[in-house]
């Protein structure tokens, strides 16, 4: 796969059977994705799954086309642009996971849950703009010499800011894992989310750090002009991750309802008035962690669970409060 192709769009001679073979199992895990999230009810939390997969589907689809038409620059354009911004969607689903899981244990959450997504969301949002515009621009052989730098130079600051971004997302797992810990609270269903979103984030992690590589590396390295890297260290890595979470379904361990927190005794499950962030909007994207309201003490009508006796009990949770010692 790694022979150079004359008279064509690609670097290398493309494998026709392996595009196909992905398009088709990313559209099984959507199917499948899209099932779960009419069963669960969670698109406010998981819709990035079918999403994500559809624009696997569409860009292995692409590929497929365009392998046949190697010489289409739109189609060419199309499916380096699908297949580039697709893996980032994956990651929004890490955020609403763990958003969700610090609305379930709120006074252990380092940032208020709901920045969580406002903050990692927006960021991507930026990344995705400027992985679109860089991917087109470098990948349009019929532009100038500059403007294919310039894009090349988008794509790397795009990957870059995406890969820093994913490392602090990782450290906001980390704490929140060791403070569950400490706290003896590590549930049966918070290890098992804990677990599944270091093994997706990991994976993800790993995509990045190929990505990067890869695009420092340039257009005639050796990571570039043989496949088999992108198949193995993207597609692949990708696809056990949409299948991960279709095996072990994040709501399967979470509470539909972002009110619905447990208790600090690490058995009961109760209904309370939610988290919520009275700050304007400019303040919260500014200032996620909200640092200035740690320095002014915060405010204590927003800490709902310091008033357990008020709330309404949901369920009992069957694990033992004693876990949380143990670790992962």
């Amino acid at each position: 796969m790694g022979n150079h192709v004359d008279f064509s769009l690609y670097v290398y001679t493309p494998n026709k059977g392996a595009p196909i073979f992905f398009a088709v199992l990313f559209f099984i895990s959507t199917v499948y994705h899209l099932w779960q999230n009419i069963k669960y009810k969670s698109w406010r939390v998981t819709a990035s799954l079918p999403w994500g997969g559809l624009l696997f589907v569409a860009g292995f689809v692409m590929q497929t086309v365009s392998i046949h038409n190697d010489h289409d620059l739109g189609i060419f354009i199309a499916k380096v642009v699908l297949l580039l911004i697709a893996p980032p969607v994956y990651s929004l689903t890490n955020y609403f996971v763990l958003g969700r899981a610090l609305f379930y244990v709120p006074y252990l959450s380092p940032i208020h849950p709901g920045r969580v997504m406002s903050t990692f969301v927006g960021l991507d949002v930026v990344v995705g703009i400027l992985t679109g515009n860089g991917a087109s621009r470098s990948s349009n052989t019929s532009n100038t010499p500059s403007e294919i730098k310039a894009g090349v130079d988008m794509v790397r600051a795009s990957i870059v800011l995406q890969l820093a971004c994913f490392v602090g997302f990782i450290a906001l797992e980390v704490v929140f894992h060791r403070r569950c810990i400490k706290a003896k609270i590590l549930t049966a269903k918070l290890r098992t989310i804990i677990i599944l979103l270091y093994v997706s984030s990991t994976l993800i992690l790993i995509r990045h750090i190929y990505r990067v590589v890869e695009v420092w590396q340039g257009y005639d390295s050796y990571l570039n002009t043989h496949e088999a890297f992108f198949y193995c260290f993207d597609g692949a890595l990708m696809l056990v991750n949409t299948l991960m979470w279709n095996v072990r379904h994040p709501m399967e361990f979470l509470p539909n309802d972002n009110k619905i927190y447990l208790s600090k005794d690490g058995h009961t499950e109760l209904e309370g008035p939610g988290w919520q962030d009275r700050r304007p909007f400019l303040v919260t994207l500014f200032d996620p962690f909200d640092i200035v309201g740690l320095f002014r003490g915060r405010d204590k009508a927003s800490m709902f669970w310091e008033n357990e006796e008020k709330h309404r009990k949901v369920a009992g949770d069957d694990t033992t409060r004693g876990e949380g010692s143990n670790g992962v």
